[in-house]
């Protein structure tokens, strides 16, 4: 036990504590990140990197290193490792992380990292042709990923968001998509696809007869963001919170332990555009965000104007939405070739 006088009004007042068990590491990573309300990808990501950052200084305790460790990790996984630029970058972000959130460590050489530039590149773009080719090929993937797909090219939706999706942000009367919680925890309202209303109509359908058999058998929470659980105690239950797309199996939820329906595994999604690429004979490198690449392309191909194009994709400057501005030029910078003249 622990004795400490404490003086209030005067008087003095014993009191008696015990002392706790300080927290591991990684265990108080971990709670500081929920804290933030950070997502649980960038909870398993962070904390493999700073595990590999700690591995790579023989196990010191990260308040017995400093600068010179830190630099020299991140030059390992430049010149042993070749991780790209944004992997390292990933890796500086966790560790920083770690010493100014977690160990609340004010060095000076924290501020002294420069971030590697990340080279800039134009975003892969599929022509119209290409798109109708890839859509085909993934129609006979097991419902509802096909639909999922078509979805991201319909709506820009970034994959997460497209299987995040709840039954409140679809508005099929209005026919737009709220999308929620985006990237940068930003809220945006984006276009429903008129070929895809009966579709949709169907999964909500199919979504809806799964709930209820969930409900039947004791289960149909559904995870709520923040707080939300707590203050409104049986909303995790009500249909509007369900996933548009939910897991065709209950798991358990590595956080809270409690077994429930998550939404469908992203990966799912993105196994799927890789098989339907290679079989549409596509020679070009495809993932589920190439869709979204694509939808703003078109859009400005068809004459939308950038500013349109920048809110339905969520960006919060101009300059970002800017770059698929590329496929309006013609050859170099929309100059013709001399040869062209002749």
């Amino acid at each position: 036990m622990l004795k400490f006088i404490k003086y209030y009004s005067n008087q003095t007042v014993q009191t008696n504590t015990t002392s706790l068990p300080a927290k591991k590491l990684l265990d108080q990573v971990r709670d500081k990140i929920r804290f933030k309300h950070y997502s649980l990808s960038t909870e398993n990501t962070y904390i493999s990197w700073i595990k590999q950052y700690i591995i790579f200084n023989g196990k010191r305790h990260p308040t017995e290193i400093g600068a010179a460790e830190v630099e020299a990790f991140l030059t390992d996984l430049a010149t042993q490792r070749h991780v790209s630029s944004s992997t390292q970058n990933q890796a500086l972000s966790a560790v920083l992380f770690l010493y100014r959130d977690v160990l609340a460590v004010d060095l000076p050489w924290l501020d002294g990292f420069e971030r590697s530039k990340k080279p800039r590149r134009l975003p892969v773009v599929l022509t119209p042709m290409e798109v109708q080719a890839l859509l085909r090929e993934a129609a006979s993937a097991p419902e509802p990923i096909g639909l999922i797909i078509k979805l991201l090219y319909g709506t820009g939706m970034r994959l997460m968001e497209a299987v995040r999706l709840r039954v409140k942000d679809v508005e099929l009367t209005r026919q737009e998509v709220i999308v929620c919680d985006g990237k940068g925890n930003k809220d945006r309202v984006t276009m429903l696809p008129e070929n895809l209303m009966l579709h949709l109509q169907d999964q909500l359908v199919k979504a809806k007869r799964l709930h209820d058999k969930d409900l039947s058998e004791g289960f149909g929470a559904v995870y709520l963001p923040d707080a939300l659980e707590r203050k409104y105690p049986h909303a995790n239950k009500s249909w509007r919170w369900q996933y548009v797309f939910p897991s065709p199996v209950l798991s358990i939820d590595p956080r809270s332990g409690v077994t429930r329906r998550h939404h469908l595994y992203e990966q799912s999604v993105q196994k799927v555009v890789r098989i339907a690429a290679q079989r549409a004979q596509i020679n070009k490198p495809v993932s589920p965000h190439v869709l979204r690449h694509s939808f703003a392309t078109h859009l400005l191909q068809n004459g939308y104007d950038i500013r349109t194009v920048q809110e339905l994709l969520g960006h919060s400057d101009v300059s970002t939405t800017m770059i698929y501005t590329h496929v309006l030029n013609k050859g170099g910078k929309a100059v013709v070739s001399p040869l062209d003249n002749l």
